[in-house]
């Protein structure tokens, strides 16, 4: 199978990324507007296969590309948020949970700045900053089921905040050893 070329814009797994991106207002009305919780929890579970089939997808069909590259976090990062605030307008989850993880995106956005500056375009991911981003889009919309007042809501809004609680530490954590990574390159050493 030939590799498409880096800067390929239409592959399956960059439509699929784009697909991703047009469901996050959708999932963020079903919360916040009619409450449909069950089709947004829907939604959301769409997106983490299509995310994981995406990466799937370009690995087997060799189907990178520098967009699919900024568009499979950016789509995280979008339903990340869109929950966050979608499930704290709900009164879900306290605001010291969207501090923690809006604080964390911020650090990080400014470090990039700084790097970019010195023209370092990126930092390679850690699996420990792809762990928190996963267990994050598990705990949100497990706490979305919470909401339901069954036997299986409970267990839900238990292992949901379970999985946040990990996720947010893992976030930090994950922050810390970019932090390093960025230490290490103004110092001369490769990280």
């Amino acid at each position: 199978m030939t590799t498409i070329s880096r800067d390929q814009i239409f592959t399956i797994p960059n439509v699929l990324s784009f697909a991703r991106l047009l469901g996050v207002p959708y999932f963020f009305w079903l919360i916040v507007v009619p409450h449909s919780y069950g089709p947004a929890v829907i939604v959301l579970f769409v997106s983490g296969a299509t995310d994981w089939l995406d990466g799937y997808l370009a690995r087997r069909l060799s189907q990178f590309s520098r967009l699919g590259e900024l568009l499979d976090p950016l789509a995280d990062r979008l339903y990340i948020l869109a929950a966050l605030a979608a499930l704290y307008i709900q009164d879900f989850i306290p605001v010291w949970v969207v501090l923690a993880l809006l604080g964390r995106d911020l650090l990080m956005t400014a470090v990039l700045g700084q790097l970019k500056r010195r023209g370092i375009t990126g930092l390679p991911v850690h699996f420990v900053g792809k762990a928190a981003t996963m267990n994050l889009l598990y705990a949100l919309p497990l706490i979305l089921l919470g909401s339901f007042t069954n036997g299986a809501g409970h267990v839900a809004h238990i292992v949901g905040w379970a999985f946040l609680i990990w996720g947010v530490a893992m976030y930090w954590y994950a922050a810390v050893l970019y932090l390093q990574q960025v230490s290490s390159l103004k110092n001369g050493v490769n990280a």
